[in-house]
Protein backbone atom coordinates (compact mmCIF):
# COMPACT_ATOMS: atom_id res chain seq x y z
CA UNK A 1 0.00 0.00 0.00
CA UNK A 2 2.32 2.68 -1.35
CA UNK A 3 0.00 5.68 -0.76
CA UNK A 4 -1.25 4.77 2.73
CA UNK A 5 -2.63 7.81 4.61
CA UNK A 6 -1.93 10.14 1.67
CA UNK A 7 -4.42 12.42 -0.04
CA UNK A 8 -4.38 11.32 -3.68
CA UNK A 9 -6.45 11.43 -6.84
CA UNK A 10 -7.25 8.01 -8.30
CA UNK A 11 -8.53 7.17 -11.76
CA UNK A 12 -10.64 4.00 -11.94
CA UNK A 13 -13.43 2.26 -13.80
CA UNK A 14 -16.60 1.43 -11.82
CA UNK A 15 -17.66 -2.13 -12.57
CA UNK A 16 -20.39 -2.35 -9.94
CA UNK A 17 -22.10 -0.41 -7.15
CA UNK A 18 -22.74 -2.58 -4.09
CA UNK A 19 -25.01 -1.60 -1.20
CA UNK A 20 -25.02 -3.39 2.16
CA UNK A 21 -28.08 -3.78 4.38
CA UNK A 22 -26.87 -0.93 6.64
CA UNK A 23 -26.76 1.48 3.69
CA UNK A 24 -22.98 1.44 3.23
CA UNK A 25 -22.16 1.62 -0.47
CA UNK A 26 -19.07 0.52 -2.38
CA UNK A 27 -17.82 1.36 -5.84
CA UNK A 28 -16.33 -1.88 -7.14
CA UNK A 29 -13.33 -0.82 -9.20
CA UNK A 30 -11.91 -4.31 -9.77
CA UNK A 31 -12.73 -6.10 -13.01
CA UNK A 32 -15.03 -9.13 -12.90
CA UNK A 33 -12.01 -11.28 -13.77
CA UNK A 34 -10.31 -10.21 -10.50
CA UNK A 35 -11.31 -12.39 -7.56
CA UNK A 36 -12.44 -10.68 -4.37
CA UNK A 37 -9.29 -11.98 -2.63
CA UNK A 38 -7.08 -10.27 -5.21
CA UNK A 39 -8.95 -6.95 -5.34
CA UNK A 40 -6.78 -4.55 -3.32
CA UNK A 41 -8.71 -1.28 -3.63
CA UNK A 42 -12.25 -0.04 -3.07
CA UNK A 43 -14.23 3.19 -2.66
CA UNK A 44 -16.59 3.17 0.34
CA UNK A 45 -19.41 5.59 1.17
CA UNK A 46 -21.14 5.47 4.56
CA UNK A 47 -24.93 5.69 4.80
CA UNK A 48 -24.62 8.93 6.82
CA UNK A 49 -23.01 10.59 3.76
CA UNK A 50 -25.74 9.57 1.30
CA UNK A 51 -27.12 13.12 1.07
CA UNK A 52 -23.75 14.76 0.28
CA UNK A 53 -22.57 11.96 -2.04
CA UNK A 54 -25.76 11.44 -4.03
CA UNK A 55 -26.78 8.60 -6.32
CA UNK A 56 -23.78 6.35 -7.02
CA UNK A 57 -25.54 4.28 -9.68
CA UNK A 58 -24.82 7.04 -12.23
CA UNK A 59 -21.12 6.09 -12.05
CA UNK A 60 -21.78 2.45 -13.02
CA UNK A 61 -19.70 1.45 -16.07
CA UNK A 62 -18.01 4.88 -16.02
CA UNK A 63 -14.39 5.95 -15.70
CA UNK A 64 -14.04 8.19 -12.65
CA UNK A 65 -11.45 10.28 -10.87
CA UNK A 66 -11.81 10.53 -7.12
CA UNK A 67 -9.78 12.36 -4.51
CA UNK A 68 -9.35 11.09 -0.98
CA UNK A 69 -7.05 9.73 1.69
CA UNK A 70 -5.99 6.12 1.09
CA UNK A 71 -6.69 4.13 4.25
CA UNK A 72 -6.14 0.46 5.08
CA UNK A 73 -9.41 -1.46 5.46
CA UNK A 74 -9.91 -5.22 5.62
CA UNK A 75 -6.61 -6.10 3.95
CA UNK A 76 -7.05 -3.65 1.10
CA UNK A 77 -6.79 0.07 0.48
CA UNK A 78 -9.86 2.28 0.36
CA UNK A 79 -10.91 5.84 -0.17
CA UNK A 80 -13.82 7.10 1.89
CA UNK A 81 -16.29 8.89 -0.38
CA UNK A 82 -18.08 11.41 1.82
CA UNK A 83 -18.90 14.24 -0.60
CA UNK A 84 -19.65 14.42 -4.34
CA UNK A 85 -17.03 17.17 -4.70
CA UNK A 86 -14.38 14.42 -4.42
CA UNK A 87 -15.23 13.49 -8.03
CA UNK A 88 -14.07 16.98 -9.04
CA UNK A 89 -10.85 17.26 -7.02
CA UNK A 90 -12.45 18.41 -3.77
CA UNK A 91 -11.58 17.11 -0.33
CA UNK A 92 -13.47 14.65 1.86
CA UNK A 93 -16.10 16.01 4.22
CA UNK A 94 -14.49 17.52 7.33
CA UNK A 95 -15.21 15.57 10.49
CA UNK A 96 -13.99 17.07 13.76
CA UNK A 97 -11.98 14.78 16.03
CA UNK A 98 -14.27 14.04 19.02
CA UNK A 99 -11.23 13.63 21.31
CA UNK A 100 -10.28 17.25 20.68
CA UNK A 101 -13.78 18.51 21.46
CA UNK A 102 -13.95 16.76 24.85
CA UNK A 103 -15.17 19.16 27.52
CA UNK A 104 -15.90 21.99 25.09
CA UNK A 105 -19.23 23.69 24.78
CA UNK A 106 -20.07 26.73 22.66
CA UNK A 107 -21.77 28.22 25.72
CA UNK A 108 -18.53 28.11 27.73
CA UNK A 109 -16.44 31.24 27.88
CA UNK A 110 -13.25 29.23 27.70
CA UNK A 111 -11.27 28.54 24.53
CA UNK A 112 -11.89 25.34 22.58
CA UNK A 113 -8.29 24.26 23.12
CA UNK A 114 -6.51 23.42 26.34
CA UNK A 115 -3.44 25.61 25.86
CA UNK A 116 -1.45 26.29 29.05
CA UNK A 117 -0.28 29.58 27.52
CA UNK A 118 -3.86 30.83 27.56
CA UNK A 119 -4.42 30.20 31.28
CA UNK A 120 -4.06 33.11 33.70
CA UNK A 121 -1.35 32.94 36.36
CA UNK A 122 1.19 31.36 34.03
CA UNK A 123 3.93 32.71 31.83
CA UNK A 124 3.03 35.42 29.40
CA UNK A 125 1.44 34.14 26.26
CA UNK A 126 3.13 34.98 23.00
CA UNK A 127 -0.34 35.88 21.74
CA UNK A 128 -0.83 38.72 24.23
CA UNK A 129 0.47 42.14 23.33
CA UNK A 130 3.48 43.35 25.28
CA UNK A 131 2.88 46.49 27.29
Amino acid sequence: MAHKNKDVCVAAHVYDVVELADGTRFLDVCSPETSDDHCRFTVMSANEDRKTVGDLSRYLAQDIRIRGVVRPFGGRAEILLSDARQFHGGAEKFRPNPALLHGFSAEDEKPAVNDPALRSGHHRSVFKSAR
